[in-house]
């Protein structure tokens, strides 16, 4: 039997096209780079190697994230720029494999080129792309519950496999402990009827048995259990990650609270999406929910769950963030696929077909009439992200050639961007990188934006606190380079 009759080939279609597309990805976007909360997360698995506590304390300090903390420790022996460089790419895979993801999901919903129209439109939304590049923990999450909700979709009530999946991604942003809980209700009180069952039938308590049932519940509880461990152990407050978000997000000025929900989900979703898609998402809706319903309720009920989810983590303060709303959005590009694409799955000569072709047609020309803005888009987003990383590495550069050491003292820093980055490199907690915008420094090595561009360029946030900032008084030039000027006072 040759190997393409024992499946072998197939087995290794999905994960040879993820890491093409990973690698096609990375050569197209031109750039690729660790952000702000995931160099935060590797500093602090480099402490947990080194046996120290994560400093989590320290000004404008992100959520923690568990399982990015886990890999940090896991890859330390490599070194720093080992440490980074295959989180990067780690990144550009998990955002390969959510096109795959959404392929596949369309292509079971809407047929095949449903599917590769949702995955083509989700990969070429700016802001997914941006956050794929500079390896956010949000990508992986997305992924982690696309599967999930892949498996479900294939098997219904998977129970253990999707539970897993949910665990592995509450270990990277909370709202997964929601979807988990959900799906662990579904199972316990959902019965599998016949089709056409009345919903009173379908609802009862109706658990697995025995050690199953036990199985299902440590796994939907897992992720906050852990995540809670972490704070305690670490911090002493078991909500320290709850509490430190809010925190962070009065601090920044972020859109919190369950007023804003009306006005500020749309319009985060609107922000990753654009007007075409939306207009092909909602006449894919429409009509797959009117003449492909069966298809589309399992599309349709996570989507709603992901903007419920989503309001409901908002109303408890945490930010109306653009990249939480990545799943709804991704659901969404399923579904105007199927507003192209969806009358493939009607029978031949159903009436039908005809006025959905038409209107597939109309989603089309608007997506290739917003085509040339999609691409400006992103090319100046991709720009800006390659003048930060050029002036990250230049910023390195002082570190690779010994110029920036803990020797005469903490290193300072005009803000708090460069904080997690010299930590990750310099081996050392966060806490011995000051940012002057919290404190001036009287020894050690302050590091000074050469130019204009570097100090408009090289920042956290738009809304990160910002005073006037200088070389603090008794500090001598060392070194500089076009980026960076160092300078040094040892006492």
């Amino acid at each position: 039997m040759s190997a393409s009759n024992n499946g072998f080939p197939a087995r290794l279609r999905a994960p040879l096209g993820i890491a093409a597309g990973a690698v096609l990805l990375r050569l197209l976007s031109g750039v690729g780079f660790a952000n702000y909360d995931t160099l935060y997360a590797l500093a602090w698995g480099g402490q947990l190697s080194r046996g120290a506590a994560p400093a989590y304390r320290v000004a404008i300090a992100p959520t923690p994230h568990p399982l990015v903390e886990l890999l940090g420790v896991l890859l330390y022996p490599l070194g720093p720029r080992a440490v980074e460089n295959v989180t990067v790419w780690l990144g550009f895979l998990a955002l390969s494999a959510c096109g795959w993801v959404i392929y596949r999901l369309g292509a079971q919903w809407f047929g095949h080129a449903a599917g590769a129209l949702a995955a083509v439109l989700l990969l070429t939304r700016v802001p997914i792309l941006s956050y794929g590049v500079r390896a956010y923990v949000d990508i992986p999450y997305l992924l982690l519950i696309l599967c999930a909700l892949l498996v479900e979709s294939r098997r219904r009530r998977a129970g253990a496999p999707v539970l897993i999946l949910l665990a592995l991604a509450g270990l990277l942003r909370p709202e997964a402990w929601a979807f988990s809980g959900l799906y662990w209700l579904y199972l316990m009180f959902w019965r599998e009827d016949p089709p056409g069952a009345r919903l009173r039938d379908r609802i009862g308590w109706d658990p697995p048995a025995g050690r199953r049932l036990a199985e299902l519940t440590l796994l939907a509880a897992a992720a906050p259990l852990l995540w809670v461990l972490s704070d305690l152990i670490i911090t002493g407050d078991p909500l320290w990650s709850l509490t430190n978000t809010r925190h962070t997000a009065e601090t920044l000025h972020r859109v919190t609270g369950i007023a804003n929900v009306p006005e500020y989900i749309p319009r985060r979703i609107g922000e990753i999406l654009r007007p075409p898609v939306l207009l092909g998402a909602a006449i894919g809706g429409v009509l797959s929910l009117l003449w492909l319903r069966r298809r589309a309720l399992v599309g349709a009920a996570a989507g709603v769950l992901a903007v419920l989810v989503f309001a409901a983590f908002a109303t408890v303060g945490l930010p109306i963030n653009t990249r939480y709303a990545f799943l709804a959005s991704a659901i969404l590009c399923v579904f105007c696929g199927a507003g192209v694409f969806g009358w493939t799955r009607l029978e031949q000569g159903d009436p039908r077909r005809r006025w959905w072709m038409g209107a597939g047609v109309v989603i089309v020309v608007a997506l290739l009439a917003y085509a040339p803005s999609q691409y400006r888009s992103a090319h100046r987003e991709l720009d800006k992200l390659a003048d930060q990383h050029s002036i990250e590495n230049d910023l390195l550069a002082l570190v690779k050639d010994g110029s920036i050491t803990l020797r005469c003292g903490p290193v300072g820093v005009p803000n708090h961007a460069p904080v997690p980055l010299l930590a990750l490199y310099l081996k050392t907690s966060p806490a011995n990188i000051v940012s002057a915008q919290v404190r001036p420094i009287e020894s050690g090595e302050y590091l000074d934006p050469a130019n204009v561009q570097v100090e408009e360029d090289y920042v956290l946030d738009k809304n990160d606190p910002h005073l006037p900032v200088s070389v603090p008084p008794g500090f001598s030039e060392v070194r500089s380079n076009r980026s960076w000027l160092l300078f040094r006072r040892c006492l």
